[in-house]
């Protein structure tokens, strides 16, 4: 089956810079598997240049310069492809070390996404050191998502290997000593861990295990622990056993309880869950436990992020009453759970990764603990200092629109956040005395710190909020209009528009600054961004709007977002494309093939076929659809794979060959089926690319394909970038 679809797809090797290509008729180089011949007499018949420019373009610009006249998309960018894929790292968690400073983990494209763990600089002005050793990477496939790889305790790190995913306990401060493991050696990576945490009452390391020993697709997840004496490695101690599913595995001071969340098929952790206490016994085993909140049917609730403060009281995030999650404490006397501070906003986030860290426990004294706390409010991130003694919010103001994971140093907060013109970072934000005010707020990491010499080019998001085909509904998006400081378009013209669809779909398009937007923005393009009905940050409301509606209600506000821009005078009617990954790549399909409204799109790792992906992808999304598709019948309906006669415009495919959550075969059967029906369509497969890609020069190839691709068939302009499209089926 591989074989005869791939018939044509052809595994190319890299040429060194003296190696003649002009006999090969510009075949490059990558470890990928795709062919791409282009012949200049037939991208001229087509009416499409792909050109080189013919001089360098200023980071900066004079804003007193005239501006130069020329068509939408083929603006000159100093955002390059290159600038894009290498420029961004990714943050993978941060903690801090027994003397306070802080750690973090990093994912390099430029290291094949390789992990590591670096350590802040001990004196102001050196540089930071790297604490993983260059053979091992940090990372676990845990849920195939991941998250919660690493756990700090002094001056040792617990992290996950990604090789052979065991656990490794290791020294930040020793330069001289290996990692060590302390799980045993399966023989083939099928035992991943995840959000683990240090008991020192007994010596060990609680974490979260995932089992696919038995069966990759059915996976048994526990929670275990790990003894740290000794030299001898020891099967795991089973703590927790019998859910589908288990998440923040976190002990009391006196190591005397642990909470932890659970739930389970077909439930989503968002969609129903469940918050458990046990009681741990003299041996260590858990010998009683309680559930604290989701045990109640009439209350529909999904509790997360459990936390204890010092004084042994147990903090959490549950969305039981106004729908949004919101912080609640349980009273142990009577198996009461109170509210702390009402509001409608989320304070936390769906969990697709283990690791969630939203608020910290700052202060406690007598009766009043101080959490430093992040929400979202209408598309915005706040930091907080909550009374919960007061019942009183007191808000920190700080450069960051958008906030991720919060981490508790000394006197201060290492906060994880972005902005419209801020790339993730992490801050160091001081508070004052009464830790009330941010007094001082330092950038100490940053995903692309060189970002800022670009920042005459970037297009600023636009909150949008447009209506549904739902009367008197609303949804929301963020708008990116083109910008460039040295070209405008004529007045006549308007801009092409490429709609994002993102993933999930139970997810949140977020306004911050992205390069991978910049360089369409950069270029004469709008983008959008779409939060459709069915994304997270606007309550449980808004969240379920998608239950039984995948595919309709998504892929309605996609286009009616593009509609609405159109009448707003902001989008060439004639030139809307689509594009989005996972799950907002089955959007793009979707859309593509059920309704008219684009003209082109692009999939990256998208589901054509739900009945596919319901039995074939991981355990963690198995029974996902069965929540977002209403019946059986669905299943075959909503599938684009069972309707490539409805499709009508062309289509490039993108997908890594080694993902398990849309596997391969989903990508190359709707390949092989618009094909077969005449329709232009390409697929590009990239060797050791999971669920996502992570290698710089993949993440390149993916940008720079889509922009040339949509180019050549819908765009009607020539691209300043020196680009050799790949060959696009039924068109060259």
């Amino acid at each position: 089956m591989a074989i005869s679809l791939l018939s044509a797809i052809t595994t190319l090797t890299r040429f060194s810079a003296s190696s003649s290509s002009a006999s090969i008729n510009f075949k490059y180089i990558f470890s990928r598997r795709t062919v791409f011949t282009a012949s200049p007499k037939r991208q001229k018949q087509r009416g499409c240049k792909i050109m080189a420019s013919t001089s360098p373009v200023p980071e900066t610009y004079s804003a007193t310069q005239d501006k130069i006249t020329a068509p939408y998309g083929s603006w000159k960018s100093p955002l390059t492809a290159d600038v894009v894929s290498g420029a961004s790292k990714r943050l993978g968690g941060t903690a801090v070390d027994g003397h306070g400073r802080l750690i973090w983990l990093e994912s390099r494209p430029t290291e094949a996404g390789r992990g590591v763990l670096v350590k802040e600089p001990a004196k102001a002005g050196d540089e930071p050191s790297d604490i993983t050793p260059k053979e091992y990477a940090v990372r676990t496939t845990a849920q195939e998502y991941g998250g919660g790889a690493f756990r700090i305790f002094g001056d040792t790190v617990i992290f996950s290997n990604y090789k052979d995913q065991r656990l490794y306990k290791h020294s930040i401060d020793s330069k001289d000593s290996s990692p060590l493991p302390i799980t045993p050696d399966y023989g083939e990576p099928l035992v991943s861990y995840a959000d683990g945490i240090f008991d020192p009452r007994f010596n060990r390391y609680v974490t979260v295990r995932e089992d696919r020993r038995q069966d990759a697709l059915n996976s048994t997840t526990e929670i275990v622990a790990i003894g740290l004496n000794g030299q001898n490695i020891q099967e795991p101690k089973v703590l927790v056993s019998g859910s589908d599913f288990y998440a923040f595995p976190r002990m009391d001071p006196r190591g005397e309880r642990m909470a932890w969340i659970e739930w389970h098929h077909p439930n989503m952790p968002w969609d129903k869950a469940e918050l458990w206490v046990g009681y741990i016994s003299e041996n260590g085993d858990v010998y009683k436990r309680v559930c604290v909140a989701g045990f109640d049917p009439t209350i529909v609730e999904s509790p997360t992020e459990p936390k204890w403060s010092s004084k042994g009281e147990l903090f959490f995030v549950t969305d039981r009453k106004n729908r949004f999650w919101n912080l609640h404490k349980w009273i142990e006397s009577n198996n009461e759970v109170l509210a702390i501070y009402s509001l409608d906003a989320e304070f936390s986030r769906p969990l697709w990764v283990f690791g969630i860290n939203s608020y910290e426990i700052i202060q406690s004294h007598g009766e009043k603990n101080l959490i430093a706390c992040s929400y979202r409010q209408n598309g915005r991130s706040y930091l907080g200092i909550l009374d919960d003694f007061g019942h009183s919010l007191s808000l920190l103001d700080i450069p960051f629109t958008d906030i991720d994971n919060i981490t508790l140093g000394n006197d201060c907060l290492f906060v994880e956040g972005a902005s419209g013109v801020q790339p993730s970072s992490v801050a160091k934000v001081t508070l004052d005395d009464h830790k009330l005010k941010a007094v001082d707020f330092k950038v100490v990491w940053s995903s692309s710190p060189d970002t800022l010499k670009y920042k005459s080019y970037f297009s600023l998001p636009e909150l949008i909020e447009f209506p549904t085909e739902v009367p008197g509904q609303k949804a929301y998006a963020y708008y990116y209009p083109p910008s460039n400081p040295i070209y405008q378009a004529s007045p006549e013209e308007k801009p092409p528009l490429l709609v994002k669809s993102h993933g999930g779909p139970t997810s949140e398009a977020r306004g911050i600054l992205n390069l991978s937007i910049q360089y369409w923005t950069s270029r004469g393009w709008a983008f959008v961004d779409v939060n459709y009905g069915g994304s997270t940050g606007y309550g449980r409301e808004f969240r379920e709007r998608l239950l039984g509606r995948w595919g309709i209600v998504d892929v309605n506000d996609c286009c009616s977002c593009a509609t609405f821009l159109v009448g707003s005078g902001k989008a060439d009617e004639k030139r809307l494309c689509i594009t989005g990954g996972s799950a907002g790549g089955y959007t793009t399909l979707a859309a593509l093939a059920f309704r008219d409204t684009f003209k082109a799109g692009a999939s990256l790792y998208g589901v054509a076929d739900l009945s596919m992906l319901r039995a074939e992808t991981h355990k963690f999304e198995s029974r996902y659809i069965d929540n977002l598709v209403e019946s059986e019948k669905d299943y075959y309906e909503k599938s684009p794979i069972n309707f490539v006669d409805k499709f009508s415009c062309p289509i490039i495919l993108f997908q890594g060959l080694e993902d398990k959550v849309v596997p391969p075969d989903q990508a190359r059967k709707i390949y092989k089926a618009l094909k077969e029906n005449g329709l232009p369509v390409a697929l590009v497969e990239y060797e050791g690319e999971q669920h996502g890609f992570r290698k710089a020069e993949n993440i390149k190839f993916t940008l720079e394909q889509q922009m040339v691709f949509f180019a050549r068939v819908v765009g009607h302009f020539d691209v300043a970038d020196e680009i050799i499209p790949i060959k696009i089926d039924n068109f060259d």
